[in-house]
This record gives C-alpha cells, structure tokens and sequence, in this order.
C-alpha cells in the first residue's frame, strides 16, 4: 500500500512540476529499492514489509535533521531549508505520530500486559512496541523512557 502511495505521488509531483517533492520521493524509492535488493540475499523475494519501509523512513528523516544542525552549524541556512523541505514531504508517508502523552501510555500498557518487570525485560518491551507502534513513535526516545520505567520497577 505504502509502495503504491510512492509511486502515485512521484506521479503527482511529476504532473505538478513540484521539484522538491520529485527529487524527494525519487530518493525514497532509490533506498527502497536499495533495501528490497539487501533483503534477497535473506531470501525475502518480494521486498520488504510495510514495518520496514515505515523504519526506512524514521531513518531518512533522523539523517536529515542531523544534516541540519550541521548546515546551521555552518552557516548555510539555504541548505538546512532544503532538509526541512524534505522531511515534511517524507513525514506525508507515515502514520500520524503519537503524541508523548500517547506514548507513555502505550508504554506503560505494553510494560504491564507482557509483565515487564526489569531491565532485563527491555528488549522484549522494545519488540513489542516496534511490532504494534511501527511508523508512529520515535523509538530512540522510547528506549530511554523504557529504560528509565524499568529501572525504577
């Protein structure tokens, strides 16, 4: 489904003359089909899944807030625009994002319904948050506030 939102707003970007949004699209299809090539080579012949591609996209949008801090760092604010074009155009991809409120709560409900009790249970909370939360939170921040309820457990 996602798959096909791409290639439907290359075509609309393309119709519309919208440059950014062109070059933008041009470039999550390139990583796509970069990533669909790795995953052959673990015999996944049809490409990878929605979960994947909703990663593939969190990853694009962390490099290009990294790549602003260093143009601003360096004085080229027109370049840190043209990232910040660009994020918004990927984050038209995923699903709307939780607010921290919504996170803490998913948290929270997940931590309690696998029976987390310690650290030791991190990875299998962080396994679960990414299978039912996949594309809708920024699990950096979720494994430090994980960290942190389970420590405190």
């Amino acid at each position: 489904m996602l798959r096909t939102r791409l290639n439907e707003s290359l075509k609309e970007a393309m119709k519309a003359k919208d440059q950014r949004t062109v070059s933008t699209v041009r470039l999550i299809l390139a990583a796509l089909k970069d990533r669909d090539i790795a995953a052959r080579s673990r015999g996944v012949m049809d490409g990878i899944d929605e979960t994947e591609i909703l990663s593939m996209l969190q990853t694009m949008i962390k490099q290009r807030q990294e790549s602003i801090t260093m143009y601003e760092q360096g004085g080229r604010c027109e370049l840190a625009e043209q990232e910040r074009e660009e994020i918004a155009v990927i984050e038209g991809f995923l699903p709307k994002q939780l607010t921290d409120g919504e996170t803490k709560q998913a948290i929270d409900a997940v931590i309690a319904e696998i029976g987390a009790a310690s650290i030791k249970d991190m990875g299998r909370t962080m396994a679960e948050l990414r299978a039912r939360y996949a594309g809708r939170m920024d699990f950096t921040k979720v494994s430090g506030i994980v960290k942190q309820v389970l420590a405190s457990s």
